[in-house]
């Protein structure tokens, strides 16, 4: 009977210890989510007589500082979207319209928000703000319209179809298509600059776009060049240890014309966000196409930048060879785009578990003070520390709504994956 006692009160401590650990668990996703769902609401409130979108807040940096960062001189960009710091608006919130290349980010965030938390109201603000962007879907000039249309309009189809959005998704892949030239078998990124033909890591992101669409419509000429951009992406950006090159630029016969960095520190760096955009185009490329081709160039760049990334949080710098100091930037974003695809890359190989565990431990970080927003504090962004493009001193360790995006997009996945265990 003494026996029987005290397995029961072993049982019960056992349980008691596993109930505590799942309670801390929910807490700290529940208080995350809490957070941005006040976050969103308010900052949609407070561009509601707009037709703009929060992108980030301004930030001023001193050559010095950028200097001592580089190792060299900063730079000035061609890309005519580029807007630098400027010293007196530092501190107050950067919006933008809705041709800007991060537009899709906000209603993206709203939506995810809403299917996290079931809050009618935040779906009524996502649809507000996704039929904003309704003019963008023949925009011309852009390989962005993937990250514009398929995080906002891609998001909607799930979670409000209707025929009006798929017709949106056909008619931004068709202007994705005019894009891609065969000779090269890559989708164009710029249209500014010296390059001839530049193609950025971050156009990976742009795929599940077309990908969408072929589904769509049943149209598989948008598969195909979605599949040919990944194809010739892998044998042109990546070195032989799997870290990426930011821009690779081809000559009019596929051939290779340079390659080099343009946010990163220097040509053979590694610049932080471009490794994320990498893990989570491959993973997406295998999830639509079952080639393990690209499986197995996910896992690659995965366990690189697992191998790479030495920050005590995993949150990484900037760029991964950037000085090691207390005051080098983390990119927050990178953070959120690596944590995402490292979920799903989890669900897609039987020994995943590695790259879940490196996943939830980054989200926890991300959910702590260090890097969540206080209600009504942040400019109503989510999170902080992120870094858009340091070599031009511009949005330097500040909120950025495509780490917020990402951040929500990984919170579902990782609840999608725990909820089981909560019963």
């Amino acid at each position: 009977m003494k026996k029987i006692k005290s397995i029961l009160i072993a049982a019960t401590i056992i349980l008691g210890l596993v109930a505590c650990q799942e309670t801390k668990r929910i807490g700290w996703t529940a208080h995350a989510l809490d957070i941005a769902s006040y976050q969103l609401k308010q900052t949609a409130s407070a561009l509601e007589d707009t037709v703009m979108m929060p992108r980030s807040t301004w930030t001023f940096h001193d050559d010095g500082f950028l200097v001592s960062q580089l190792g060299h001189a900063n730079i000035e960009s061609d890309d005519p979207e580029e807007v630098y710091s400027v010293e007196h608006l530092k501190g107050q919130r950067r919006d933008c319209p809705i041709n800007d290349w991060t537009s899709g980010f906000f209603p993206g965030s709203l939506w995810y928000a809403y299917e996290l938390t079931g809050d009618e109201e935040l779906k009524k603000r996502a649809v507000r703000y996704t039929n904003i962007l309704y003019p963008i879907r023949a925009l011309a000039g852009t390989h962005d319209l993937g990250f514009m249309i398929n995080c906002s309009y891609g998001n909607a189809l799930r979670l409000a179809h209707n025929d009006t959005i798929a017709a949106v998704i056909a008619e931004t892949a068709d202007a994705l298509y005019k894009r891609f030239d065969p000779n090269i078998g890559c989708i164009r990124s710029w249209d500014f600059g010296f390059w001839n033909y530049p193609v950025i890591i971050d156009n990976m992101m742009n795929l599940d776009l077309l990908f969408n669409a072929s589904k769509i419509t049943g149209d598989s000429r948008y598969y195909d060049i979605a599949v040919a951009h990944a194809k010739t992406t892998m044998q042109h950006h990546f070195r032989p240890d799997y870290t990426c090159y930011h821009v690779v630029s081809y000559h009019n016969d596929g051939t290779v014309e340079k390659r080099e960095t343009h946010q990163g520190k220097d040509d053979e760096s590694t610049w932080s966000r471009g490794q994320g955009w990498a893990v989570y185009g491959y993973t997406s490329c295998y999830r639509e196409t079952k080639d393990t081709t690209f499986l197995q160039q996910a896992i690659h760049v995965a366990d690189m930048i697992m191998a790479r990334v030495k920050t005590n949080d995993s949150i990484p710098y900037w760029d991964y060879d950037a000085p090691a100091m207390a005051e080098t930037p983390r990119d927050a974003s990178a953070a959120c785009v690596t944590a995402s695809a490292f979920i799903e890359l989890s669900t897609l190989i039987p020994d995943g578990q590695k790259y879940f565990d490196y996943a939830e431990t980054i989200l926890e970080n991300l959910s702590a003070p260090e890097y969540l927003a206080k209600k009504g504090e942040n400019h109503g962004f989510i999170l902080m520390h992120s870094t858009g493009s340091l070599p031009h001193n511009s949005e330097v360790d500040t909120p950025i709504n495509y780490a917020d995006y990402y951040y929500l997009e990984a919170m579902k996945r990782y609840l999608d994956i725990k909820k089981p265990i909560n019963g």
